[in-house]
């Protein structure tokens, strides 16, 4: 799928993302600064992923893990810092939520930040359990 605005898109086609642009912004982030490439690469297999770009050039990413009835979990939803500001992140996450693929009863995100954003969106803070081991590619 791919939704439209002004100069920009979202689209969900695998073969459009951009694995070095991704890897660059996620290797910025506080989440995912320990990941290497080929773990991100390997991650994005198991999901829908989400691209953002401004023309052709990707400038935001996150993915979704879903079971596609049940539960889908939300995550490494980035924009490049030279695109922050303009509402591509609110629009990322309403392209998001109404996917097909993604229409569950449940949905997890873990953050630090952006609360308000998901917040508008009926996400709400809750108590989790999380055991967090080392990467590995077998």
């Amino acid at each position: 799928m791919e939704w439209y605005r002004n100069h920009y898109k979202v689209s969900d086609n695998q073969e459009k993302m951009d694995t070095d642009v991704i890897f660059d912004m996620l290797s910025k982030s506080y989440w995912a600064y320990d990941r290497s490439k080929e773990v991100i690469v390997q991650s994005m297999k198991s999901s829908i992923c989400f691209g953002v770009f401004e023309r052709e050039v990707q400038v935001g990413f996150a993915r979704v893990i879903t079971d596609n009835i049940v539960f889908s979990w939300i995550c490494d939803v980035i924009i490049h810092p030279d695109h922050r500001g303009k509402g591509l992140g609110k629009w990322l996450f309403q392209c998001i939520m109404e996917h097909p693929q993604n229409q569950v009863k449940t949905f997890g995100l873990f953050t630090k930040d952006a609360h308000n954003l998901y917040r508008k969106f009926g996400f709400s803070d809750v108590q989790t359990m999380q055991y967090k081991s080392e990467y590995s590619i077998n």
